[in-house]
């Protein structure tokens, strides 16, 4: 079986370059699960770029106008009129994506394992029949734990954590506020988020250890019996290098684009689609990661500030939430605020004079960490 292209994983990102290929291009897409979903995500896109990407209206279960975050003792609120981001469904996301990728010609392999490349060709196994996929490009759209990556010999100078996330139960009427909580008493690793996806269900979710989030759910008096769905998963943040080797790419998850802020990947990964096919219809793999150069900047950033986060302890994190919920520290969040650009929003707080000057007071390390 020959073709263009073969994209190895039907996750949103693999489901979307499909698309982005199907109908100029004779495109395989190759896919371990048998159904679509699974996967720890709380799916929430920045509604911009949900616009912007194209993305099914179908998928979309809440929209989101603002977000309350929490400290140990403090809160600070930021809201807008119209949705900033939208939860999806990830299943519909992708199945959606999948039945339009077919429509326009792609031909899908579910159920079938990637083994790895055999004299050019990838090895695949669905089931216990072993057979090759030939193709001009290959696709490493895998994930996290990428087999096209250690095919190809990518290294990732990254920090890996465990993911957890629960659907559960409970009383949440201010359905579109999302919460953040930033507390290294119950977590030491990442924040903890509370997302509605209607008045009586919500996503909980957070980085680290199980229990972490269990103690999360404690204070937030909401019962281990009130769960209703368990998922996990890993993330990556940092980079893995090459992205490009001969005629084989990664993008997406395998690629770790990601934002190491959110732990988010799927706009990052799409944006990221659409430079690939953009270097696949020039026949040239290596103009790909230049044309990504804009979301490489955006991974550096995020990572001085994930080492940042990582650096503060709970009492500086307090006192900078002082400075966080001050009337004119909120005025600049809400002008600036951008969902998926995270050094936007952060770069526009530190070049405000007074709010710079108190957030040195706090650390006067900050600037070493945001402006290289």
């Amino acid at each position: 079986m020959k073709y263009d292209v073969a994209i190895i994983g039907g996750g949103p990102v693999g489901n979307y370059l499909a698309n982005l290929l199907a109908g100029e291009f004779k495109v395989a897409l190759i896919e371990a699960k048998t159904s679509f979903g699974g996967k720890a995500c709380t799916g929430i896109i920045g509604a911009e770029n949900y616009e912007k990407l194209n993305l099914p209206r179908e998928a979309i279960l809440n929209e989101f106008r603002g977000a309350v975050f929490y400290s140990r003792i403090q809160s600070f609120e930021i809201e807008r009129k119209s949705p900033q981001a939208y939860m999806v469904d990830r299943k519909i996301l992708e199945k959606t994506l999948a039945e339009k990728a077919v429509r326009n010609g792609a031909e899908y392999y579910m159920g079938t394992r990637f083994l790895g490349f055999k004299n050019g060709k990838a090895l695949v196994q669905r089931f216990n029949e072993r057979f090759e996929i030939e193709a001009d490009f290959y696709v490493g759209a895998d994930g996290v734990s990428s087999k096209v990556a250690q095919e190809i010999g990518a290294r990732a100078e990254a920090e890996f954590l465990s993911g957890y996330e629960v659907e559960v139960v409970g009383d949440f009427k201010r359905k579109d506020f999302v919460e953040v909580w930033v507390n290294k008493d119950i977590n030491e690793e990442f924040f903890m988020w509370v997302a509605p996806v209607n008045e009586s269900l919500a996503r909980v979710g957070t980085f680290g250890d199980y229990d972490s989030l269990m103690r999360f759910l404690k204070l937030k008096l909401l019962k281990e019996t009130q769960i209703v769905e368990i998922k996990a998963g890993n993330v990556g943040f940092g980079f893995r290098r090459p992205w490009v080797k001969e005629n084989v790419a990664l993008v997406g998850d395998a690629a770790l684009q990601i934002k190491p802020l959110t732990a988010g990947g799927i706009v990052y990964g799409m944006l990221c689609a659409h430079a690939l096919r953009y270097a696949i219809r020039r026949n040239n793999l290596a103009m790909y990661e230049k044309l990504c150069g804009d979301i490489k900047k955006q991974i550096a950033f995020g990572l001085r500030v994930r080492k940042l986060f990582k650096d503060l302890d709970q009492e500086k994190i307090e006192k900078l939430f002082e400075v966080l919920s001050t009337r004119e520290a909120i005025e600049v969040i809400e002008n600036y605020a951008d969902f998926d650009d995270h050094k936007k929003t952060i770069t526009a707080l530190v070049k405000h004079p007074r709010l710079l000057a108190k957030a040195l007071k706090v650390t006067p390390m900050l600037l070493r960490y945001l402006v290289m």
